[in-house]
């Protein structure tokens, strides 16, 4: 996760499998969205078939990447507000999840949105860690085929299945 720079001195890297610098798709706020590498599958495994419209990045490479890099090419574009973490699955990449938001915290409070597929009573161990930190908002559920796109009022954007829905989560600092 780090690569030495010298005596004492450590550069954060993460995994992803891509970024977007400017997407507007995700979330009501221009954002900054990070593809994470990893993912069980679970809505394929519940549904009893492929229905994941992300198994084309199964084929990505994943890529390292410099986080503070990242916070500052975010920081640095006047077009993004937010960032959002999805990709594959952000909680099955916590780890490189919080590194990520440690370091932008460091330098800004900008909403960062969390696209996962668990339910939250399957991540509350995450979720208590999450609430270290200001504007970050969940969208929680897996996709269910069949469903009606529903709007949801949090992200301005519509969702697949009426089970999936955003909370920002409260910060207990």
């Amino acid at each position: 996760m780090y690569r030495t720079i010298g005596e004492g001195g450590y550069l954060p890297k993460i995994k992803l499998k891509g970024v977007i610098m400017e997407d507007f798709i995700n979330f009501k706020k221009s954002s900054m969205f990070l593809i994470f590498p990893t993912c069980t599958f679970k809505c394929d495994k519940e549904s009893g078939s492929q229905v994941c419209q992300n198994w084309s990045l199964v084929k990505t490479p994943t890529q390292e990447f410099d986080v503070d890099m990242l916070v500052k090419s975010y920081l640095e574009n006047p077009i993004t507000k937010a960032v959002v973490c999805g990709g594959l699955e952000p909680m099955d990449s916590f780890d490189d999840l919080i590194t990520f938001i440690n370091h932008l915290r460091d330098k800004d409070d900008s909403t960062v949105v969390i696209y996962t597929g668990y339910r939250a009573d399957e991540i509350e161990d995450k979720i208590e860690i999450l609430k270290n930190y200001k504007n970050i908002i969940i969208k929680f559920g897996r996709y269910l085929p069949g469903h009606k796109p529903h709007l949801d009022h949090i992200l301005g954007v519509n969702l697949s299945s009426m089970n999936q829905y955003a909370t920002r989560i409260e910060n207990e600092k």
